[in-house]
C-alpha cells in the first residue's frame, strides 16, 4: 500500500504542478468568467468607444401619407433603440447619405389598390439583417391594424384571430417525462455529457503518454524493480483520475460562481435554458457515477496500450481505437437527445464502452426503472475488473518491451513476456 500511495502522489503532484495543467485550468476558468460577463464587457467597450450612445437612424419616405405615424408608434411601443424620422428628400439623396454613413438606412412605404403595404428598405450592406427583421415585424402589425379597420373589426376580434391554440402533449410510455422536464433535462444532460467525454478522452490520453514517457526514459526499469507493474498501473490511473476530478470541480465551481456573480439576463437565460436553475440531484449523482466509471474503464485501457509503446510519438497511434470508441459513444448519445427512447440507444446503454454517455443520457431524460442503470453500472464494474485483470498481465510484460511498436500485434508478445 505504501508503494501505491507513493506512485499515486507522484502522478498527482507531478501533473498538478505541470505548466500544461495550470495554464489549461486558468484559461478555462478565465473563459467562463469572460463568457458570463460578455454583456457587461460589450457595454463597457461601447461606452469607451462612444458607440453606445449612438442610436440607429432610419429615414422614412411615406408616399401613402397614412403609414408613417402607426409605423413609428410600433417602434416606440417596443422601446426600440432605432430612431424613425420622416423624410421629404428623394431616394437618390438618401442613398448618398447612407453611403456616407450619415444614416443607417431609409425606407420607402407605399399602399397598393387593395391597401397592402409595399416596403423598400435600403442600407449600405446586405449583411444588415437585424433592422430589416424589426422593420418587417412592425409593418406586419401596421398591416394587420389597417385590415382590421377596413373590415370593421374591434381590437378584441383581431386578438382572437391570432390567439394561439391550446396544445397539450401526453405520453403513454411509463419512462417518459413531461415536455417541460425534457427541455430542462436536455441542456443539463448535454453539458454534463460533454464534460464526461472531454475528461475521459483527455485524462486517458494523459495516462498513456505518462506511461510511454517513463518507458522511453528508462525510469520504468527502476520502478518495476521495487513495485509490481500492476500496482504501478492502478496507482497511475487513480492519481491522474483524482487530478482530473479536481480540475472538473474547480472549473464547475468557477463557472457556477461566474454566472451567479454576473446575474444578467444572459446568464439567467443560460441557467434556465440548460436546466441549472432546477438541477435534479439524481441526474447530478448519475453524472458523477458514470464519470468515474467511464474514466476508470478508458484509463485502464489507455494504461495498458501506453505500456506497449516505447516512444511518446507512437502513443496517439496506439490509442486511436480507444479514441474512436469514446467518439462513437458521444455521437450515439448526441443523436438520442431528440428521442432518447430509440431501441438502439437502449441496446448501446448496456455496452460498457458506450454506457458512460448513452446510459447517462437515458437516465437523465427518462424515468427509467432502477434496475436499468444499476445493471449498466454492474456491467461496467465487471468490465473494469476483467479489463484490469487482463490489462495487468499485458502491462506487466508491456513495460519491459522496447523497440518499434507494431500496434495491437504486440499484445500477445506482452502477455508472454508477463508470464516469464
Amino acid at each position: 500500500m505504501r508503494e501505491f500511495m507513493i506512485i499515486f502522489r507522484q502522478a498527482f503532484i507531478t501533473k498538478a504542478k505541470s505548466k500544461s495543467f495550470i495554464i489549461t485550468t486558468i484559461i478555462m476558468v478565465a473563459a467562463l468568467f469572460l463568457f458570463a460577463n460578455i454583456s457587461k464587457l460589450t457595454g463597457t467597450f461601447k461606452s469607451i468607444t462612444g458607440g453606445g450612445d449612438e442610436a440607429a437612424v432610419i429615414q422614412v419616405i411615406d408616399q401613402s401619407g397614412r403609414l408613417f405615424e402607426p409605423f413609428k408608434q410600433q417602434f416606440e411601443a417596443n422601446e426600440s433603440e432605432i430612431t424613425i424620422e420622416k423624410s421629404d428628400q428623394t431616394e437618390q439623396t438618401l442613398a448618398e447619405r447612407v453611403e456616407a454613413e450619415e444614416i443607417d438606412g431609409f425606407l420607402t412605404l407605399t399602399l397598393n389598390q387593395t391597401n397592402m403595404i409595399h416596403a423598400n428598405y435600403t442600407s449600405k450592406s446586405m449583411l444588415d439583417y437585424m433592422y430589416p427583421m424589426m422593420i418587417q415585424d412592425a409593418l406586419q402589425s401596421v398591416q394587420t391594424a389597417l385590415k382590421a379597420e377596413e373590415l370593421s373589426l374591434s381590437g378584441e376580434q383581431v386578438s382572437t384571430l391570432f390567439a394561439p391554440i391550446q396544445f397539450d402533449q401526453h405520453a403513454v410510455s411509463s419512462s417518459a417525462k413531461s415536455q417541460e422536464e425534457l427541455n430542462q433535462a436536455r441542456g443539463l444532460v448535454y453539458v454534463l455529457m460533454f464534460l464526461i467525454y472531454f475528461a475521459v478522452i483527455m485524462y486517458a490520453s494523459m495516462i498513456a503518454t505518462e506511461v510511454a514517457t517513463e518507458k522511453s526514459s528508462r525510469v520504468m526499469e527502476i520502478l518495476i524493480s521495487s513495485v509490481s507493474p500492476v500496482k504501478h498501473m492502478f496507482a497511475k490511473v487513480a492519481g491522474i483520475g483524482t487530478l482530473g476530478l479536481l480540475q472538473m470541480i474547480i472549473i464547475g465551481a468557477a463557472g457556477f460562481t461566474a454566472f451567479k456573480m454576473a446575474a444578467s439576463d444572459l446568464t439567467e437565460g443560460f441557467f434556465s435554458a440548460f436546466g441549472f436553475n432546477d438541477m435534479n440531484v439524481g441526474t447530478l449523482f448519475y453524472a458523477i457515477v458514470f464519470f468515474l466509471l467511464g474514466y476508470f474503464l478508458y484509463a485502464t485501457l489507455a494504461a495498458l496500450l501506453g505500456s506497449l509503446v516505447s516512444r511518446t510519438e507512437d502513443v496517439q497511434q496506439m490509442i486511436l481505437p480507444m479514441t474512436l470508441l469514446i467518439v462513437a459513444a458521444f455521437l450515439i448519445a448526441v443523436t438520442g437527445l431528440g428521442n432518447p427512447e430509440m431501441t438502439y440507444l437502449k441496446v448501446a446503454s448496456f455496452v460498457p464502452f458506450f454506457a458512460p454517455l448513452v446510459m447517462f443520457l437515458r437516465v437523465g431524460m427518462l424515468d427509467l426503472p432502477v434496475w436499468e442503470p444499476v445493471l449498466s453500472i454492474g456491467i461496467m464494474l465487471l468490465t473494469i475488473l476483467v479489463l484490469g485483470t487482463f490489462g495487468a498481465r499485458i502491462y506487466r510484460g508491456g513495460v519491459l518491451m522496447y523497440g518499434p511498436s507494431r500496434s495491437l500485434k504486440d499484445v500477445k508478445k506482452a502477455i508472454q513476456l508477463g508470464k516469464e
